[in-house]
């Protein structure tokens, strides 16, 4: 049985990042991590400074990736100015290649069931409820009326059953996807199999899968050093933040704990 790890200080993560730094990674979820939560998703942004700060760590560590929920056309925009980040959408289901979104063929086959899915949504459920269609996904959003969340959830549960989905639950939202084998946990497994340290950053319910492949890797490879930091929130962080090896109280705030990380490396072209 694996013992399990003291608890980490700040200093020491940097550090161990900056001594490996080539096989070191960075990995982001984007909305409520490195970017706000709007009732409008079209209209979400980046905070001040993190496609800056994203920029510079992929200079100077192996990997930096966002993995997210949303369509990788969405994070190919929102990241056009910077090249080296790697783009994973739909919890991996899409990711950007050359500045070209590829799909996995399994996930693309269920295109027309999701597509269906979004029809049903929009008719069945109250107007009040923002219905995302995501082409292989389909984001049930009930921010602008809370008290909706056991009938936006009941009618979820129903539709997943019927059709085979998956759900997944997050900050005022609930998601149908296809039943494939692909979330944030394996984007991040796959994308650190030749690294040795990995930082990952989230906020929500489906960050906690990529928290426990770094955890997973440290349990069966003592060299190894995943960094779980999460962004506390009132809806679904505190499950999350114990967990998490460190916590950060919104958005805003993940450029400044990047910068304490940049400022660690010798040759910084950065000092925030």
């Amino acid at each position: 049985m694996a013992t399990p790890r003291a608890p980490l200080r700040f200093t020491e993560a940097v550090s161990a990042t900056v001594s490996e730094s080539t096989k070191s990674g960075f990995f982001f979820d984007f909305d409520g991590t490195i970017a706000p939560i709007m009732r409008d998703p079209a209209a979400v942004l980046p905070v001040a400074g993190a496609v800056e700060r994203l920029r510079v760590l992929a200079e100077l560590v192996g990997r930096v990736a966002v993995v997210s929920a949303r369509p990788a056309a969405f994070l190919r925009d929102r990241f056009a100015d910077v090249p080296h980040v790697s783009l994973f959408g739909l919890y991996g289901m899409q990711s950007v290649v050359d500045g070209r979104v590829r799909t996995e063929a399994e996930a693309g086959a269920w295109a027309p069931v999701i597509g269906r899915v979004a029809a049903d949504a929009a008719r069945d459920l109250p107007g009040e409820v923002l219905v995302e269609d995501k082409a292989l996904l389909v984001a049930l959003h009930y921010r602008a009326v809370p008290s909706l969340r056991g009938a936006v959830e009941r009618w979820a549960s129903a539709k997943a059953a019927e059709l085979g989905l998956r759900e997944q639950y997050g900050r005022m939202v609930v998601e149908l996807r296809p039943p494939i084998e692909c979330d944030k946990g394996t984007v991040v497994e796959r994308e650190t199999e030749t690294l040795t340290r990995a930082w990952y950053f989230g906020d929500d319910l489906s960050d906690g899968r990529a928290f426990d492949v770094l955890r997973g890797r440290e349990e069966r490879d003592p060299a190894f050093l995943g960094v779980r930091v999460a962004v506390a929130n009132g809806e679904t962080g505190d499950e999350l933040a114990r967990r998490a090896d460190f916590t950060i109280d919104a958005p805003e705030d993940t450029p400044a704990m990047l910068d304490h990380v940049i400022r660690a490396f010798p040759a910084a072209p950065y000092a925030g």
